[in-house]
């Protein structure tokens, strides 16, 4: 039998104002995408990851692992920005059911009109608060849970 590990008091109260303050930024950039008459910020980060994968595109798998959205929330949003010309689907010429994706030039402006109202959100809502230090050593603690050091 595995011991179980309590969390401290220190690490419940970190979690919780992680959870918290990743929720509320994050609505407050929906938000002002929203004000904006722009889409929500899921098509902002698919069309980035096609923007940065460049004219080869993407395949869905690919996809799903750099945005982290299920499959099936991948699947509808592909759909969605394909029948908005954002994106297009082009088949895999060595696998009959494969297709990559990639993004249009309606897609990258699209991306470029979510970008000025989603990193001028970044900057009001994190970059106004904070010493560059400060970001600095967030970017770096966050680093660290995201890919923790082995033991």
């Amino acid at each position: 039998m595995t011991k179980k590990a309590d969390p401290s008091p220190a690490a419940i109260k970190a979690w919780a104002r992680l959870m918290r303050v990743s929720r509320q930024l994050v609505e407050r950039a929906e938000d002002a995408l929203k004000d904006a008459g722009l889409p929500p910020l899921a098509w902002y980060d698919v069309l980035h990851e096609l923007a940065e994968a460049g004219v080869g595109g993407l395949r869905p798998f690919q996809l799903i692992e750099r945005t982290l959205f299920a499959q099936y929330n991948v699947s509808r949003l592909l759909a969605r920005l394909e029948a908005d010309g954002l994106v297009e689907k082009l088949r895999v010429a060595d696998d009959g059911r494969g297709q990559t994706v990639r993004i249009t030039g309606k897609g990258r402006e699209m991306r470029r009109r979510m970008w000025a109202v989603y990193g001028r959100s970044i900057a009001e809502l994190i970059g106004e608060k904070l010493s560059n230090d400060d970001l600095e050593t967030l970017s770096a603690l966050l680093g660290r849970l995201r890919h923790p050091m082995p033991e």
